[in-house]
């Protein structure tokens, strides 16, 4: 029985997109002080790495509004890397929520400029922190295979592509 709804296969240029959202809000938040913005963040990141991008209300934005303005063609990768990286923002933006609450500025400063690095990392040069770490878990052991078999078989993942491709083109 599956539990989350995030997808095996996600859009990059999607998720770059919301990583630019979270960027945008995460910036606020630093630059204005107003942590407040890390609840909200906090919110969207446990509801996306729980229940998947149909449960995040900025994916929801993304998703409706914001890539059908774009005209790049989607780029196809693998989820579960995706929702790992997810995962982490909801411990980050968690934390930074908890300490705001219990008057712990410095800690928020810290949790907020990795909140402003990361996802610039994405949006700009589709960079993934988060999938990087899931990476070296997965060849670590630490996070098995079966987890993501389009990371461990990069060869299905580009066929997979393909495919999808010339359903496109047809």
């Amino acid at each position: 029985m599956r539990i989350s709804r995030f997808p095996n296969i996600v859009d990059d240029v999607t998720v770059r997109l919301i990583a630019a959202v979270v960027l945008l809000l995460a910036v606020v938040a630093l630059a204005a002080h107003q942590w407040w913005l890390y609840a909200v963040l906090a919110a969207d990141f446990v509801l996306r790495s729980g229940w998947g991008p149909s449960a995040s209300p900025v994916a929801i934005l993304v998703s409706r509004w914001i890539r059908p303005r774009i005209a790049a063609a989607p780029r196809y990768t693998a989820g579960p890397p995706k929702r790992f990286a997810a995962a982490v923002g909801a411990v980050l933006t968690v934390a930074a929520t908890v300490l705001w609450l219990a008057g712990a500025s410095l800690p928020v400063l810290l949790i907020g400029a990795i909140m402003v690095v990361f996802p610039a990392l994405e949006s700009i040069a589709g960079l993934c922190v988060g999938c990087l770490v899931f990476s070296g878990l997965m060849r670590l052991g630490v996070i098995p295979e079966s987890v993501c078999l389009e990371c461990a078989d990069t060869t299905r993942r580009a066929a997979q592509r393909q495919a999808a491709a010339a359903t496109a083109n047809a």
